[in-house]
Protein backbone atom coordinates (compact mmCIF):
# COMPACT_ATOMS: atom_id res chain seq x y z
CA UNK A 1 0.00 0.00 0.00
CA UNK A 2 1.31 3.97 -0.92
CA UNK A 3 -1.41 5.34 1.32
CA UNK A 4 -4.14 4.28 3.78
CA UNK A 5 -7.52 6.17 3.29
CA UNK A 6 -10.25 3.30 2.30
CA UNK A 7 -10.77 -0.21 0.95
CA UNK A 8 -9.64 1.09 -2.28
CA UNK A 9 -6.06 1.10 -0.84
CA UNK A 10 -5.93 -2.43 -0.07
CA UNK A 11 -4.86 -4.92 -2.29
CA UNK A 12 -6.10 -8.01 -0.21
CA UNK A 13 -8.54 -7.46 2.53
CA UNK A 14 -8.61 -10.87 3.26
CA UNK A 15 -4.92 -11.16 4.23
CA UNK A 16 -4.77 -7.47 5.84
CA UNK A 17 -7.17 -9.34 8.62
CA UNK A 18 -4.97 -12.24 9.03
CA UNK A 19 -1.88 -9.86 9.46
CA UNK A 20 -3.47 -8.15 11.84
CA UNK A 21 -4.58 -11.37 13.93
CA UNK A 22 -1.00 -12.77 13.15
CA UNK A 23 0.56 -9.69 15.66
CA UNK A 24 -2.64 -10.25 17.66
CA UNK A 25 -0.87 -13.56 18.68
CA UNK A 26 2.75 -12.70 18.08
CA UNK A 27 2.77 -8.35 18.76
CA UNK A 28 6.99 -8.21 18.47
CA UNK A 29 7.23 -10.44 15.89
CA UNK A 30 8.43 -7.46 13.67
CA UNK A 31 9.89 -4.91 16.04
CA UNK A 32 12.50 -4.72 14.21
CA UNK A 33 10.57 -2.96 10.81
CA UNK A 34 9.98 0.15 12.03
CA UNK A 35 13.97 0.47 13.61
CA UNK A 36 15.25 4.14 13.32
CA UNK A 37 11.46 5.16 11.95
CA UNK A 38 9.20 7.49 13.05
CA UNK A 39 5.29 7.83 12.61
CA UNK A 40 3.88 11.36 12.71
CA UNK A 41 0.48 11.62 14.17
CA UNK A 42 -1.55 14.89 13.24
CA UNK A 43 -4.90 15.46 14.92
CA UNK A 44 -7.34 18.41 13.77
CA UNK A 45 -9.81 16.97 15.87
CA UNK A 46 -9.84 14.76 19.49
CA UNK A 47 -9.32 11.10 19.71
CA UNK A 48 -8.56 8.31 22.00
CA UNK A 49 -8.95 4.51 21.30
CA UNK A 50 -7.41 5.84 17.59
CA UNK A 51 -4.91 7.82 19.04
CA UNK A 52 -3.56 5.58 21.76
CA UNK A 53 -3.72 2.17 19.69
CA UNK A 54 -2.10 3.92 16.99
CA UNK A 55 0.93 4.72 19.42
CA UNK A 56 0.66 1.38 20.57
CA UNK A 57 0.82 -0.18 17.35
CA UNK A 58 4.08 1.79 16.26
CA UNK A 59 5.51 1.05 19.18
CA UNK A 60 5.62 -2.71 19.01
CA UNK A 61 6.90 -2.32 15.28
CA UNK A 62 10.10 -0.87 17.05
CA UNK A 63 8.79 2.51 15.78
CA UNK A 64 9.26 6.27 17.32
CA UNK A 65 5.37 7.88 17.29
CA UNK A 66 5.12 11.66 17.82
CA UNK A 67 1.65 13.26 18.26
CA UNK A 68 0.92 17.02 17.26
CA UNK A 69 -2.55 18.53 17.95
CA UNK A 70 -2.97 21.30 15.26
CA UNK A 71 -5.82 22.83 16.92
CA UNK A 72 -3.98 23.80 20.26
CA UNK A 73 -0.35 23.30 19.41
CA UNK A 74 0.07 25.05 16.33
CA UNK A 75 -1.17 27.48 13.59
CA UNK A 76 -4.02 27.43 11.71
CA UNK A 77 -3.54 26.08 8.95
CA UNK A 78 -4.93 27.05 5.44
CA UNK A 79 -5.25 24.06 2.65
CA UNK A 80 -6.71 26.15 -0.57
CA UNK A 81 -4.28 26.60 -3.03
CA UNK A 82 -3.86 30.21 -4.83
CA UNK A 83 -5.43 31.53 -1.27
CA UNK A 84 -4.80 35.26 -0.02
CA UNK A 85 -3.69 34.57 3.57
CA UNK A 86 -5.14 38.13 5.21
CA UNK A 87 -7.27 36.33 7.29
CA UNK A 88 -6.78 33.54 10.84
CA UNK A 89 -4.91 30.83 8.67
CA UNK A 90 -0.85 31.32 9.45
CA UNK A 91 0.53 28.77 7.65
CA UNK A 92 -0.10 26.85 4.36
CA UNK A 93 -0.19 22.65 4.21
CA UNK A 94 2.23 23.43 0.87
CA UNK A 95 4.49 24.72 3.48
CA UNK A 96 3.81 22.45 6.05
CA UNK A 97 3.04 18.87 4.66
CA UNK A 98 6.93 18.98 3.01
CA UNK A 99 8.94 19.85 6.12
CA UNK A 100 6.40 16.80 7.33
CA UNK A 101 7.81 14.38 5.09
CA UNK A 102 10.94 15.31 6.03
CA UNK A 103 10.85 14.73 9.72
CA UNK A 104 8.80 11.03 9.03
CA UNK A 105 8.56 8.29 7.81
CA UNK A 106 4.80 8.12 8.04
CA UNK A 107 1.94 10.89 8.44
CA UNK A 108 -1.19 9.71 10.63
CA UNK A 109 -3.78 12.11 9.97
CA UNK A 110 -7.53 12.69 11.65
CA UNK A 111 -9.80 15.18 9.92
CA UNK A 112 -13.65 15.75 11.00
CA UNK A 113 -16.14 17.03 8.54
CA UNK A 114 -17.66 20.67 9.41
CA UNK A 115 -21.40 18.94 8.87
CA UNK A 116 -22.23 21.84 7.22
CA UNK A 117 -20.66 22.15 3.28
CA UNK A 118 -20.97 18.47 1.88
CA UNK A 119 -19.25 19.26 -1.38
CA UNK A 120 -16.10 20.48 1.03
CA UNK A 121 -16.49 17.63 2.92
CA UNK A 122 -17.13 14.60 0.64
CA UNK A 123 -14.34 16.50 -1.26
CA UNK A 124 -11.68 15.09 1.91
CA UNK A 125 -9.76 17.91 0.77
CA UNK A 126 -7.64 18.37 3.91
CA UNK A 127 -6.01 15.05 3.50
CA UNK A 128 -5.48 14.84 -0.39
CA UNK A 129 -3.27 18.21 0.18
CA UNK A 130 -1.26 16.21 2.34
CA UNK A 131 -1.02 13.15 0.10
CA UNK A 132 -0.09 15.88 -2.62
CA UNK A 133 2.59 17.55 -0.54
CA UNK A 134 3.92 15.59 1.88
CA UNK A 135 6.15 13.02 -0.12
CA UNK A 136 5.49 10.01 2.40
CA UNK A 137 2.53 7.55 3.08
CA UNK A 138 -0.32 9.22 4.71
CA UNK A 139 -2.33 7.27 7.16
CA UNK A 140 -5.84 8.55 7.64
CA UNK A 141 -7.24 8.15 11.48
CA UNK A 142 -10.48 9.20 10.30
CA UNK A 143 -11.67 11.52 7.62
CA UNK A 144 -14.88 13.76 6.89
CA UNK A 145 -16.22 10.46 5.31
CA UNK A 146 -14.51 7.60 6.26
CA UNK A 147 -13.20 5.90 9.36
CA UNK A 148 -10.83 2.59 7.18
CA UNK A 149 -9.03 1.47 10.47
CA UNK A 150 -12.23 1.25 12.60
CA UNK A 151 -13.41 -0.55 9.42
CA UNK A 152 -10.50 -2.85 9.18
CA UNK A 153 -11.19 -3.62 13.47
CA UNK A 154 -14.81 -4.48 12.91
CA UNK A 155 -14.01 -6.94 10.13
CA UNK A 156 -10.82 -8.35 12.38
CA UNK A 157 -13.35 -8.68 15.30
CA UNK A 158 -16.04 -10.45 12.84
CA UNK A 159 -14.03 -12.60 11.18
CA UNK A 160 -12.34 -13.66 15.42
CA UNK A 161 -16.36 -14.24 16.13
CA UNK A 162 -16.88 -16.05 13.34
CA UNK A 163 -13.98 -18.22 14.26
CA UNK A 164 -15.08 -19.18 17.55
CA UNK A 165 -18.54 -19.06 16.91
CA UNK A 166 -19.53 -20.59 13.23
CA UNK A 167 -19.51 -23.98 12.41
CA UNK A 168 -20.59 -23.63 9.12
CA UNK A 169 -18.92 -21.88 6.03
CA UNK A 170 -22.56 -19.54 5.18
CA UNK A 171 -22.42 -16.10 4.96
CA UNK A 172 -23.23 -14.25 8.14
CA UNK A 173 -26.00 -11.58 8.08
CA UNK A 174 -24.41 -8.36 9.42
CA UNK A 175 -27.19 -5.41 9.93
CA UNK A 176 -25.83 -1.68 10.23
CA UNK A 177 -28.83 0.04 12.50
CA UNK A 178 -29.05 3.79 12.68
CA UNK A 179 -29.33 4.55 17.11
CA UNK A 180 -30.78 7.66 18.56
CA UNK A 181 -27.93 10.42 19.42
CA UNK A 182 -28.33 13.71 21.48
CA UNK A 183 -26.45 15.44 18.65
CA UNK A 184 -25.65 15.60 14.98
CA UNK A 185 -22.92 13.12 14.34
CA UNK A 186 -21.14 12.39 10.79
CA UNK A 187 -21.74 9.34 8.25
CA UNK A 188 -18.18 8.56 8.39
CA UNK A 189 -18.06 5.27 10.61
CA UNK A 190 -21.29 4.50 8.54
CA UNK A 191 -19.90 4.70 5.38
CA UNK A 192 -16.75 3.10 6.08
CA UNK A 193 -18.26 0.26 7.23
CA UNK A 194 -20.53 -0.19 4.50
CA UNK A 195 -17.55 0.29 2.28
CA UNK A 196 -15.59 -2.21 3.91
CA UNK A 197 -18.45 -5.09 4.13
CA UNK A 198 -19.36 -4.80 0.40
CA UNK A 199 -15.53 -4.44 -0.58
CA UNK A 200 -14.59 -7.79 1.62
CA UNK A 201 -17.88 -9.38 -0.01
CA UNK A 202 -18.10 -12.45 2.33
CA UNK A 203 -21.34 -11.07 4.00
CA UNK A 204 -25.39 -10.60 3.72
CA UNK A 205 -25.30 -7.00 4.67
CA UNK A 206 -28.37 -4.49 5.51
CA UNK A 207 -28.61 -1.04 6.24
CA UNK A 208 -31.75 -0.02 8.50
CA UNK A 209 -32.13 3.53 9.38
CA UNK A 210 -35.71 5.86 9.63
CA UNK A 211 -36.43 7.88 6.60
CA UNK A 212 -33.95 10.86 6.22
CA UNK A 213 -31.54 9.19 7.01
CA UNK A 214 -30.10 7.61 3.64
CA UNK A 215 -26.39 7.08 3.59
CA UNK A 216 -24.56 7.68 -0.34
CA UNK A 217 -24.54 5.43 -2.71
CA UNK A 218 -21.26 5.78 -3.12
CA UNK A 219 -20.57 3.21 -0.24
CA UNK A 220 -23.89 1.75 0.16
CA UNK A 221 -23.85 0.36 -3.01
CA UNK A 222 -24.39 -4.08 -2.96
CA UNK A 223 -26.51 -3.67 0.38
CA UNK A 224 -30.32 -4.11 1.37
CA UNK A 225 -31.12 -0.88 2.53
CA UNK A 226 -34.48 -1.12 4.84
CA UNK A 227 -36.53 1.56 7.27
CA UNK A 228 -38.17 -1.51 9.27
CA UNK A 229 -35.75 -2.38 12.32
CA UNK A 230 -37.58 -5.41 12.78
CA UNK A 231 -37.58 -6.71 9.70
CA UNK A 232 -34.02 -6.06 8.99
CA UNK A 233 -32.84 -7.74 12.60
CA UNK A 234 -34.61 -10.78 11.60
CA UNK A 235 -32.13 -13.64 11.84
CA UNK A 236 -28.66 -11.37 12.11
CA UNK A 237 -25.69 -12.88 13.27
CA UNK A 238 -23.65 -9.50 13.67
CA UNK A 239 -25.35 -6.00 14.45
CA UNK A 240 -23.38 -2.48 14.51
CA UNK A 241 -24.96 0.15 16.18
CA UNK A 242 -24.12 3.66 15.50
CA UNK A 243 -25.98 6.98 14.84
CA UNK A 244 -25.39 9.42 11.64
CA UNK A 245 -26.85 12.61 10.93
CA UNK A 246 -28.21 12.79 7.38
CA UNK A 247 -27.05 12.99 3.98
CA UNK A 248 -29.42 14.25 1.70
CA UNK A 249 -30.65 17.30 3.91
CA UNK A 250 -26.78 17.30 5.08
CA UNK A 251 -26.04 17.44 8.65
CA UNK A 252 -29.31 17.76 9.68
CA UNK A 253 -31.60 15.02 12.22
CA UNK A 254 -34.93 14.83 10.25
CA UNK A 255 -37.39 13.50 13.28
CA UNK A 256 -38.63 10.00 13.18
CA UNK A 257 -41.09 7.55 14.47
CA UNK A 258 -40.78 4.91 17.25
CA UNK A 259 -37.90 3.39 19.25
CA UNK A 260 -34.46 2.59 17.65
CA UNK A 261 -32.81 1.95 20.64
CA UNK A 262 -31.29 -1.52 20.73
CA UNK A 263 -32.82 -3.70 23.69
CA UNK A 264 -32.76 -7.09 24.60
CA UNK A 265 -36.03 -7.72 23.10
CA UNK A 266 -35.09 -7.05 20.35
CA UNK A 267 -32.16 -9.62 20.13
CA UNK A 268 -34.77 -12.32 19.98
CA UNK A 269 -35.35 -12.60 16.63
CA UNK A 270 -32.04 -13.10 15.57
CA UNK A 271 -29.08 -15.85 15.73
CA UNK A 272 -27.69 -14.91 19.34
CA UNK A 273 -26.50 -11.73 17.48
CA UNK A 274 -23.15 -9.88 18.72
CA UNK A 275 -23.57 -6.32 19.04
CA UNK A 276 -20.57 -3.94 17.92
CA UNK A 277 -20.39 -0.14 18.38
CA UNK A 278 -16.97 2.12 17.47
CA UNK A 279 -17.64 3.99 21.27
CA UNK A 280 -17.87 6.32 22.65
CA UNK A 281 -21.26 5.31 23.40
CA UNK A 282 -24.07 6.95 24.75
CA UNK A 283 -25.34 4.36 27.35
CA UNK A 284 -28.78 3.67 26.96
CA UNK A 285 -30.18 6.28 23.88
CA UNK A 286 -27.96 4.36 21.85
CA UNK A 287 -27.26 1.55 23.40
CA UNK A 288 -29.07 -0.32 26.17
CA UNK A 289 -26.84 -1.17 29.54
CA UNK A 290 -28.15 -4.47 29.35
CA UNK A 291 -26.86 -5.40 25.91
CA UNK A 292 -23.72 -3.22 26.61
CA UNK A 293 -23.32 -5.15 29.41
CA UNK A 294 -24.18 -8.66 28.35
CA UNK A 295 -22.68 -11.76 26.32
CA UNK A 296 -24.00 -10.43 23.18
CA UNK A 297 -21.34 -7.59 23.54
CA UNK A 298 -18.52 -7.09 21.42
CA UNK A 299 -17.57 -3.77 22.35
CA UNK A 300 -14.87 -4.44 24.25
CA UNK A 301 -12.80 -7.05 22.28
CA UNK A 302 -13.80 -4.59 19.39
CA UNK A 303 -11.92 -1.53 20.64
CA UNK A 304 -8.85 -3.59 21.89
CA UNK A 305 -8.50 -4.64 18.53
CA UNK A 306 -7.76 -1.54 16.98
CA UNK A 307 -3.99 -2.30 17.73
CA UNK A 308 -3.56 -5.23 16.04
CA UNK A 309 -5.72 -3.23 12.44
CA UNK A 310 -3.11 0.30 12.91
CA UNK A 311 -0.02 -2.35 13.31
CA UNK A 312 -1.02 -4.54 10.11
CA UNK A 313 -1.68 -1.23 8.06
CA UNK A 314 1.44 0.47 9.58
CA UNK A 315 3.36 -2.76 8.71
CA UNK A 316 2.33 -2.44 4.77
CA UNK A 317 3.08 0.95 4.64
CA UNK A 318 6.54 0.59 5.92
CA UNK A 319 7.16 -1.99 3.33
CA UNK A 320 6.54 0.09 0.92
Amino acid sequence: MKQFISSNDVPSISTLINQALIYKSSPRKDELLGKNKRLGCLFLNPSMRTRLSTQVAAQQLGMECVVFNIGTEGWAMEFEDGAIMNGTTAEHVKDAAPILGKYFDVLAIRTFPSLKNKDADYSEHVIHQFIKYAGIPVLSLETATLHPLQSLTDLITIEEAMSANFTSKRKPKIVLTWAPHVKALPQCVANSFAQWINAWGEADFTIVHPQGYELSEEFTRGATISHNQEEALQHADFIYVKNWSSYNDYGNTPAYQGNWMLTLEKLKSTNQAKVMHCLPVRRNVELADEILDSEHSLVTQQAANRVWAAQAVIANLLEK
